[in-house]
């Protein structure tokens, strides 16, 4: 499958195919267009996240995924907390709040815009021995450079860099997992795995894995 870019969306060819329309009648070629057309003039004010301010913290750790594009984009970061929590945060130049929390007694939260997205999961708690693997988050879907969220490698513990062409509006998706040390993380449909990152810092440690579903 054809690789789609958020330059693409800019096209009318582009989001048409990103859409999957039927352009085969000049009537609905005429509609979508107009569709098109509104699309971008409501989009061209959006504004953009900008630099990522992060102050240093004693006692934490963040790791970002940052795409190479004509500058560094932060995708998503992990926070791990001085108390030993952990966060998952996606930019959004809409003020969209979707993030994912994984708390000391083994509550697992993914919120968005101040609500619960899904129920909260009871999973291992982070107090005691970790045994093997807990997927904390999968996100999909990407559009870092129109975001604007500028990566200032100095505000993270590491970054993990990957090139242009992996992840994108449809394409590729980035998975968190917080495994017991020299344990793999857990079994996910991989079609690529295009970078793995593990951070050993604490325990349990995080795998970063970015790659394609199909």
């Amino acid at each position: 499958m054809q690789f789609i870019s958020e330059d693409d969306l800019q096209t009318f060819e582009g989001w048409a195919t990103y859409q999957c329309l039927d352009l085969s009648s000049p009537e609905e070629l005429e509609t979508w267009r107009g569709v098109f057309d509104e699309m971008r003039q409501r989009s061209s004010g959006s504004p953009k996240v900008g630099l990522m301010k992060l102050k240093p913290t004693p006692g934490e750790y963040r790791y970002a995924v940052a795409v190479r594009d004509a500058g560094l984009w932060l995708a998503l970061w992990v926070r791990r907390s001085p108390k030993g929590e952990f966060f998952v945060l996606k930019p959004s130049a809409g003020g969209s709040d979707v993030h994912a929390s994984y708390h000391l007694d083994g509550t697992l939260h993914l919120k968005s815009d101040g609500g619960k997205a899904l129920r909260p999961e009871k999973r291992q708690p982070l107090t005691g021995v970790f045994h093997g693997s807990e997927t904390l988050i999968t996100f999909a879907g990407y559009g870092p450079k129109r975001v604007g969220a500028i990566c200032d490698p100095t505000a993270f513990s590491e970054v993990v860099e990957i090139p242009h062409g992996i992840l994108g509006p449809r394409d590729g998706q980035i998975t968190v997992d917080l495994v017991e040390p020299n344990c793999e993380p857990a079994a996910f449909p991989w079609t690529q795995i295009a970078c793995r990152k593990v951070f050993r810092d604490v325990v349990p440690w995080v795998v970063v894995t970015v790659g394609s579903c199909g």
